[in-house]
């Protein structure tokens, strides 16, 4: 998770130690939000000198890209979790479980909706955003492939992608403006999504043979 030369895994210590900066980094976005977190702070937070926060994150935007790392691998995670046995007979109900399960992140890690749906313009930050973005498309993707038979796809564009960002961009006004995502956002962030796919995507997908009901 620390930018570091080694692709090696940390000793159980050092990884002790990232978690322990990590978790202070967390609760210090949940409190005092984006602008307020520093190396300073974070030390004084984890109760640990600020040369050892130095040692594992040579930057804020360090710290950023871990936790970052950390909210993509929950996303990844939340969308491995199968859906409820009978709840998908259409594309409409798996892009609504799909949502369901981004959003139940976002309500559920402060550190989630303050990295991805604020306005933070930190650039090395946004890029590794969006390299993350990349490989949750590609899960969903591999997710609508394994229940419906797709029909051919614009090669040069990335329609789960854009659906997502449409839908996030919603998400995020409703941060900027009610400092949550409300159930009425929610709504139409699922609405853009489910939209956006639906000018690609025929109303009716013939199911994979091995996931037919």
């Amino acid at each position: 998770m620390a930018t570091r030369s080694s692709t090696r895994r940390p000793r159980a210590s050092s990884q002790a130690r990232i978690d322990t900066i990590l978790e202070a980094a967390r609760e210090l976005l949940s409190s005092e939000g984006l602008a307020n977190l520093s190396i300073y702070a974070i030390a004084a937070k984890a109760d640990i000198p600020p040369s050892s926060v130095y040692h594992f994150f040579p930057s804020i935007s360090a710290v950023l890209e871990a936790l970052i790392s950390s909210v993509h691998q929950a996303f990844l995670t939340a969308l491995a979790s199968p859906p409820a046995t009978g709840l998908i007979h259409s594309w409409h109900d798996l892009a609504a479980h799909i949502e369901q399960q981004v959003l139940s992140v976002y309500q559920h890690d402060e550190a989630a909706r303050q990295l991805i749906l604020s306005s933070h313009g930190m650039s090395e930050v946004m890029l590794r955003d969006r390299q993350h973005d990349v490989e949750l498309s590609h899960a969903v993707a591999a997710l609508f492939n394994h229940y419906f038979k797709l029909p051919p796809l614009p090669a040069e564009i990335d329609i789960f992608d854009l659906a997502m960002q449409l839908a996030d961009r919603i998400y995020t006004l409703s941060i900027q403006r009610h400092g949550e995502i409300t159930p009425t956002m929610a709504a139409e962030g699922l609405r853009a999504y489910q939209a956006y796919l639906g000018l690609y995507l025929p109303p009716l997908l013939q199911r994979q043979s091995s996931n037919a009901q």
